[in-house]
């Protein structure tokens, strides 16, 4: 997959002296080995005066980050769907590809820190501005999976954390993963997941890895549905739950996935007995 970034260039919550939003650009890389710390890894900051928010100023600060990183990044991806053009803009202009993501899991917890230690400690700080911070976008009405590569079955499962230590190890043919220290977990933590089974496993994960998989989660109502949630905002069915045993199951899977975080799985097989997978990810719901 090579070296992913992850990026927010948004306001923060800080005034500058004509009482203006100061802007920020945060970057920070991927963590794609479940096995390492994240605190080595490569990340970048720097504030941008309100009156130079636009692509061109954006393209030179990546330009400055890549210079000062040990590798530049083969895919950026970004939350924001508002910053959609500007962001794409000066990435094309770079030939780095950026991709609408919410798999922006130490993004998520960079800015959190942020929020809560390093901006109120600002010349500038405006606690008002920082409640009004946080990114909520309406839900998508959800899409039908293409009939070709819907699933035969599918089944609730649970590993231990300290499987994914050698998830570098499976045999994967598409897949992503992150080390669970990222969200504070530790090897004794029981993650939940989902294995979808079908005759078509391969060309499904393969589908799937284009779809910038952000998490999975089970609706309720107006019926019992799990689905996928991808991109900025997109969502797919996965599945009609009908079956009030099955029903049980997924509340309890929603249930394992606040105690573990919101992180769990997902994993695509051709059988129960293949010993390879098509597709695996590990996600986190970001609330």
């Amino acid at each position: 997959m090579g070296i992913v970034w992850e990026l927010d260039f948004y306001s923060r919550p800080i005034l500058d002296e004509n009482q203006k939003k100061i802007w920020e650009v945060l970057v920070c890389e991927t963590p794609l080995d479940t096995r390492h710390p994240t605190e080595a890894l490569f990340h970048y900051s720097e504030f941008c005066p309100n009156q130079q928010v636009n692509s061109i100023w954006l393209r030179e600060t990546l330009e400055k980050a890549i210079a000062q990183s040990p590798q530049p990044p083969q895919k950026i991806r970004f939350f924001r769907r508002q910053m959609s053009n500007m962001i794409t803009k000066a990435c094309e202009e770079l030939g780095i590809p950026a991709l609408a993501s919410r798999r922006t899991y130490r993004l998520d917890r960079w800015l959190q820190e942020r929020m809560e230690d390093f901006y109120p400690n600002q010349p500038g700080y405006d606690s008002a501005a920082a409640a009004s911070s946080f990114v909520r976008y309406p839900p998508q009405n959800p899409q039908p999976l293409p009939e070709a590569l819907q699933g035969d079955k599918w089944t609730f499962v649970t590993l231990d954390g300290a499987a994914f230590e050698e998830m570098s190890e499976w045999d994967i043919d598409f897949g992503e993963g992150f080390p669970l220290s990222l969200v504070g977990l530790t090897p004794d933590a029981r993650i939940p997941g989902i294995i979808i089974y079908s005759e078509r496993a391969k060309p499904l994960a393969a589908w799937m890895s284009g779809l910038e998989l952000a998490f999975v989660r089970v609706e309720s109502e107006p019926k019992a549905r799990l689905l996928l949630e991808t991109g900025a905002s997109d969502s797919w069915i996965l599945a009609t739950i009908r079956d009030s045993k099955i029903i049980a199951e997924a509340k309890g899977f929603e249930t394992a996935k606040e105690r573990a975080c919101q992180v769990h799985f997902l994993a695509v097989q051709s059988s129960p007995t293949s010993e390879n997978f098509a597709g695996f990810w590990l996600l986190q719901e970001l609330k």
